[in-house]
């Protein structure tokens, strides 16, 4: 989502430009599935609300099978994100095409005053003497154009030509062998779970994965026998190879939304990143891989909130050279390599149609699914804990949800979503007993530190005070709700609450 970490940078006050190739933004069909962490990161943003009231919410995965020895019968039906698994805000899927979501993030730019320039393409860009950019685009009015940048950050999908213009970023994996049809449309059927997440498997026709979706609609993913290549694999029969999977069923269709068809694809880039660091690349630029698990539009936001908040420390002159944007790499790539991993086993197994390994695959990988089980490795910005750090908030980790009642007004809130992201670190300070003798001595020692002139989070803080001045945030509408102002009294850089 190329959208996501502009929207995130225009709303920190940098001056960014946007260009798309195509004349508008998506109206229907590609990625459809945000996960629970995703939506937890659209909400932190104060985004969504439109998303929530219209998508479709999945909370059940239901598996079907028929043999050549056995009519077609449901197998089992289970609860998608069961909170004895993984903890969660939103426990669903929410199903909306992506076009909806580039929407929220468009509407979004436009708040801080930015356009999308689109009809625009990328070529080529080269470096210049002073370590900014040239990036040669094309217009398909105007013809050539150039853009000065200080950096470039490619999200141009699997064939990304930014990525081809960095140096050694080339895409390592293999092709998987199975062929997939997809058919978004309003159905006529007496199939009894249309409504919720539903995998059918076939010995003899192949498979389904059953996605609801918003206005009545439907989405089939349709996987073919091997000996089906894409180039055959029409609407047509696609739709004859669903009532015969789905069979004794019957299925028609009201109206066809829109229909693709595909190899599955699993590969990472050979890097996410030029030597200067100044070209990045994020999305499907840098990792492939099957639709099936609803990861793609996920994995992407989460690449495009890695790199903008970095980008944005980078170019107000607060992030070490060559080290903070580094860790873009150092996490992302490692999310990428987990999901191919993943991915690989998941999408085996579907092709297989076995539905009790299937069903095991996706219950040892749930955390990971829903995106709030990634992990990253070690690194500048996450230090090993050791056995010293007991519960589930570790370095690297997602900080799992808590309920809490803010002290200032008594009013109950969610931890993740209390603070308001304005491009600081949110700083959780957990004290047992405030009033005590340890926990007020602490709380003292914590405060001299932060506040001493020569400590580092007041050295920084001061560089960022200077830096917000000269170039503040994005001034919106909705600050007169959210009154940014309440969360950087202290410092610029952080927010601190204590718990």
């Amino acid at each position: 989502m190329f959208f996501g970490h502009s929207s995130l940078l225009a709303r920190f006050g940098q001056c960014v430009q946007v260009i798309d190739e195509r004349a508008d933004q998506t109206t229907v069909g590609r990625a459809d599935g945000i996960q629970p962490k995703s939506i937890e990161t659209l909400q932190m943003l104060r985004l969504g609300d439109e998303l929530l009231r219209t998508g479709v919410r999945v909370h059940d995965i239901c598996m079907w099978q028929s043999s050549n020895d056995a009519d077609l019968r449901r197998l089992s039906r289970s609860v998608h994100y069961p909170a004895s698994v993984v903890d969660v805000l939103q426990p669903y899927i929410l199903l909306c095409h992506q076009g909806m979501i580039e929407g929220v993030f468009i509407d979004d730019l436009r708040k801080s005053g930015v356009e999308v320039q689109r009809s625009h393409s990328f070529q080529a860009y080269r470096a210049l003497e002073d370590g900014s950019l040239q990036i040669d685009c094309h217009h398909t009015e105007l013809g050539p154009t150039k853009i000065n940048s200080g950096y470039l950050v490619g999200c141009d999908g699997a064939r990304s030509l930014v990525r081809k213009s960095i140096p050694d970023t080339y895409a390592q994996g293999t092709p998987h062998t199975s062929v997939w049809g997809v058919l978004d449309g309003e159905l006529e059927t007496d199939f009894p779970d249309i409504w919720s997440k539903t995998v059918v498997f076939s010995e003899q026709h192949g498979s389904i994965l059953i996605i609801p979706r918003e206005r009545n609609m439907t989405r089939f993913y349709i996987e073919m026998k091997s000996s089906t290549s894409s180039k055959d694999l029409g609407e047509e029969y696609v739709m004859k190879q669903a009532q015969l999977i789905l069979a004794p069923y019957s299925v028609k269709w009201r109206s066809v939304e829109w229909f693709g068809n595909y190899q599955v694809a699993q590969r990472v880039a050979a890097r996410f990143s030029d030597a200067s660091q100044r070209a990045f690349i994020a999305g499907d630029a840098s990792h492939t891989h099957s639709p099936k698990a609803a990861q793609g539009m996920n994995t992407s936001i989460h690449d495009s909130w890695n790199l903008g908040w970095k980008l944005n420390l980078a170019l107000r002159g607060l992030a070490k050279e060559g080290v903070l944007l580094g860790t873009y790499e150092q996490e992302r790539k490692k999310i990428a390599h987990d999901l191919i991993d993943f991915d690989f086993e998941h999408a085996n197994e579907i092709a297989r149609g076995d539905a009790e390994r299937l069903a095991e695959n996706f219950k040892t990988n749930t955390r990971f699914i829903s995106g709030v089980g990634v992990e990253y490795g070690e690194n500048e910005l996450n230090r090993g804990c050791g056995e010293a750090v007991k519960g589930s908030a570790k370095p690297g980790c997602n900080l799992p949800p808590a309920k809490l009642t803010r002290y200032i007004d008594a009013c109950p809130v969610d931890a993740q979503l209390d603070i308001p992201v304005l491009g600081q670190f949110r700083v959780y300070v957990v004290s047992s007993n405030v009033s005590g003798a340890v926990g007020a001595s602490f709380l003292s020692a914590f405060s001299d530190g932060v506040t001493r002139p020569s400590s580092l989070v007041s050295r920084l803080s001061t560089a960022a005070a200077r830096s917000y001045e000269a170039k503040p945030r994005a001034r919106r509408a909705d600050d007169i709700h959210v009154r940014p102002e309440r969360y950087t009294p202290v410092s610029q850089l952080c927010t601190f609450a204590l718990i």
